[in-house]
């Protein structure tokens, strides 16, 4: 009898226990949740990013009626420079670009791609890569309705500009172009994030599998997360008000847009757009890219009609503009104005 009793109290006991630790778990959990959001909260440099911009608003109308939100910055006198963020970003992501040229006698316009930030969602759900590619054309006749524009953008904005020049004369509207942290095609082949397992995912299906995912992405910001945008998308001199406020454009992408837009990248094959830019184009690339590494910077700098250079950025990831906002606006400001890019390599030399 008396072992008969032992054996439930013992069962009760770790029961007990098991359910104290995991108490204490989730305590201590929050404790560390706690402790990253209020260093974030004194993160002075997240709390730049995240200020106002202070832009002038107005609704742009693609060819298939999706309203784009853009807004102007600058002198409305000067050159036009027109801005394309890339996947999950909003045109804010631009910000320190921005600021860093404001000032330097230049229109800067800059709008969210669609489905992303102040955007409507795509027409009919919509997200092929020629859209976006009429998308630049629409805000393009908007702003520069008798001129052109150095057209400026960053990983799918600058996939937007290749789909744009497949579809019109680039010559038309643009004066310039800037292709930045981009690839063309063959996304997933040499990824550096996926090793030798991407060459299996390189595969039509199992490339569409990878880059639709409607991963979750928790609605807060997590030191686990973040830890994981720092190693993806970043360099190893990204701060982390840099990362805390990427993460916020990620967390506030809708999942559906983000697969939308993972579909169309892993279809993409734009090879053939390069030799339809036929404007002074600039390359620039991050030499620690894990996304889209420099090789695929060189081989659009090696096919481009008229390559002004190749930047590449040392210990620079995915998000230069973030990352190196100083270098790449000097580079954008010498480019829009006619002069020749700081720091270029000539491509003859790649």
């Amino acid at each position: 009898m008396p072992e008969a009793t032992t054996k439930p109290t013992a069962h009760r006991t770790a029961i007990a226990a098991a359910a104290a630790a995991a108490a204490a778990g989730v305590v201590a959990a929050a404790a560390v949740q706690r402790r990253h959001l209020q260093a974030l909260a004194r993160d002075e440099q997240f709390a730049e990013l995240t200020a106002p911009l202070g832009g002038s608003p107005f609704r742009v109308t693609s060819a298939d009626g999706t309203s784009l939100h853009a807004e102007a910055f600058g002198d409305e006198n000067g050159p036009v420079v027109v801005f394309a963020h890339g996947w999950t970003e909003q045109l804010s992501f631009w910000g320190p670009v921005i600021r860093q040229l404001e000032h330097r006698g230049l229109r800067l316009i800059a709008y969210d791609l669609r489905g992303h930030g102040r955007s409507a969602p795509a027409a009919d759900g919509d997200y092929a890569l020629e859209r976006f590619g009429e998308d630049v054309q629409a805000v393009l006749q908007a702003v520069v309705p008798g001129d052109r524009a150095t057209v400026v953008g960053h990983s799918l904005g600058a996939m937007s500009i290749a789909a744009w020049a497949a579809h019109h004369d680039s010559i038309d509207r643009g004066r310039a172009a800037a292709l930045v942290n981009t690839g063309l095609g063959d996304l997933l082949a040499g990824h550096l994030l996926l090793g030798e397992l991407a060459k299996f995912l390189n595969h039509p299906w199992a490339s569409r599998m990878v880059m639709s995912a409607r991963l979750r992405v928790p609605p807060f910001s997590t030191p686990l997360q973040q830890a994981l945008i720092r190693y993806v998308a970043f360099g190893p001199e990204a701060t982390p008000g840099q990362i805390a406020f990427y993460e916020r454009m990620l967390i506030e992408c809708p999942a559906d847009v983000r697969a939308a837009c993972g579909v169309a990248l892993s279809d993409m094959d734009l090879w053939h757009a390069v030799e339809r830019l036929t404007i002074p184009t600039l390359v620039i690339a991050g030499e620690r890219d894990r996304l889209t590494p420099p090789a695929h910077a060189r081989r659009i700098a090696g096919e481009l009609p008229m390559p002004v250079g190749l930047i590449e950025l040392p210990d620079t990831g995915h998000m230069s503009p973030l990352e190196r906002p100083r270098e790449l606006s000097d580079a954008l400001a010498a480019l829009a104005l006619g002069d020749s890019p700081a720091r270029s390599v000539p491509v003859a030399q790649l």
